[in-house]
């Protein structure tokens, strides 16, 4: 089997590997397209704002990872940029997805200092319950790893250090 070739034509036919779907199932009729979005949603946002604990008990952020590159460090084949490490994002999101049934949004990102990861991946937070960080080149994945465990409140953790050292030692 040839998976380069099975890879390549299957992100070809498919463009891409991740898609997003509609959790209600049933039909989306004007109630409820009312009650999702506008005027219903404000009383969703007013709750929030009341207590922000709540995010994850309204919205989808109770199990969705961001899935987070700058390409530094893409499968061992080095430094490819952004742009080539969003296959492999769309990847372990699929993974995410497919072993856990935990939404994953793959994110690639045209920094590469460690001050600018921190800063986009802060400011982008919110909008997650958990940050995964993949294929950032050694060292600087360590300091982003562990000043962005301090500075936010939701699990942070880079998948090429520590999921390597779990496999190593079993």
């Amino acid at each position: 089997m040839d998976y380069n070739k099975l890879a390549l034509e299957l992100h070809e036919k498919y463009k891409g590997k991740i898609t997003t779907s509609l959790r209600d199932k049933e039909e989306l009729n004007r109630d409820k397209l009312s009650a999702y979005y506008s005027p219903g949603v404000g009383a969703v946002s007013q709750a929030i704002a009341e207590n922000p604990a709540d995010l994850p008990k309204y919205t989808w952020t109770n199990n969705l990872v961001a899935v987070i590159s700058d390409g530094s460090a893409i499968l061992g084949l080095g430094n490819l940029g952004p742009k080539a490490a969003m296959p492999v994002m769309e990847g372990k999101a699929l993974l995410f997805k497919h072993f856990a049934d935990v939404d994953a949004v793959p994110i690639v990102l045209d920094v590469h200092e460690p001050e600018e990861i921190i800063a986009t991946v802060k400011a982008i937070a919110p909008s997650f319950g958990a940050i995964n960080l993949e294929d950032i080149a050694a060292p600087k994945c360590f300091e982003i790893e562990e000043r962005l465990k301090a500075e936010l409140d939701i699990p942070v953790f880079h998948d090429d250090q520590h999921g390597t050292a779990v496999v190593v030692m079993l």
